[in-house]
């Protein structure tokens, strides 16, 4: 992609390949992030991989994030061809089954290839691609970083929706030598937002903008399964946008290497000290992703309009 709209350049060494693997109709945050790391000049975007959110309330939850992923890029008017990608329709049934998908398929393809740019996959839900992708092709290991918006808060765990629709997959990924950068719960929590806030900032900027604040609107007021109580009102929480922060500043002194506990069906943490260390964020800078969301939406639309 051409991103002629910013008056600065991004050096070719500093350029990361990416991939964004998303559950994209279990809420309205994802939304968020996956425009933002479309309009980073930074990333390369290779791939948005559809991924389920359990089965408990859709039977076709992956085919809904992926159809919600087709809107965002009609909106944007971005091609789909080549970057939208099925991801598994469920969890693995164990730890040792891969889910042969075409999102798990791309994560290998882009891990084994030859190319200088880093490349970054992030999960803004369940990690079933990543680790159907390394049980499928293990040397995938020490050939990206994943960063992962879930997980319980440090030390003990405890229960959290991204993990819960895969606790295999997270241990499959725990046990591995991947690059994990781990984002918990309560660290993607400070990521508020008011709704007064994103009319200002978001809905005057175009399609997707206007888009982008009317479903995170039309989310917190549903009823039924969906409904959140404690985030209806005037604010909301965009707890994936961290996953894209943290590729255009690392926060390098906001985490602790940990070696990766052991994960219990009930979402503990058991700290067995066998695993290799990861990195587990302590906090994020709201401010630096929530402005940098804000003026990319506004530069595309004036260049759009």
């Amino acid at each position: 992609m051409v991103y002629d709209r910013y008056a600065f350049p991004v050096p070719p060494e500093k350029q990361v390949r990416l991939i964004t693997d998303t559950d994209a109709k279990n809420e309205a945050d994802d939304q968020f992030a996956v425009v933002q790391a479309l309009l980073s000049p930074k990333m390369d975007n290779v791939g948005l991989i559809a991924a389920h959110f359990g089965t408990d309330r859709v039977p076709d939850a992956m085919e809904a994030s992926y159809r919600e992923l087709e809107t965002v890029l009609d909106k944007m008017q971005f091609p789909k061809e080549g970057l939208l990608y099925h991801g598994a329709p469920h969890a693995l049934p164990n730890k040792t089954t891969p889910v042969v998908s075409e999102g798990a398929e791309l994560i290998v393809r882009e891990a084994m290839k030859e190319d200088p740019r880093r490349l970054f996959v992030i999960f803004l839900g369940p990690l079933t691609d990543l680790a159907s992708a390394y049980l499928m092709e293990p040397r995938i290991a020490g050939r990206l970083t994943a960063i992962w918006i879930g997980g319980g808060v440090y030390p003990t765990g405890s229960p959290e929706f991204n993990l819960g629709n895969d606790v295999n997959a997270a241990n499959v990924v725990f046990s591995s030598k991947i690059e994990l950068w781990q984002v918990p719960k309560n660290v993607y929590e400070m990521m508020p937002v008011s709704l007064a806030e994103l009319q200002v900032r978001v809905r005057h900027c175009g399609e997707i903008g206007r888009y982008l604040f009317d479903q995170l609107v039309a989310h917190s007021q549903e009823d039924g399964p969906r409904r959140s109580d404690f985030r209806t009102g005037e604010t909301w929480v965009l707890g994936d946008s961290p996953a894209v922060g943290l590729i255009l500043y690392e926060d390098r002194f906001s985490y602790d290497w940990m070696p990766a506990p052991y994960i219990t069906q009930e979402q503990a943490y058991v700290h067995t000290g066998l695993y290799r260390p990861i990195r587990v964020y302590r906090s994020i800078d709201s401010r630096l992703i929530l402005e940098d969301m804000y003026a990319k939406l506004q530069l595309f639309a004036a260049e759009n309009s």
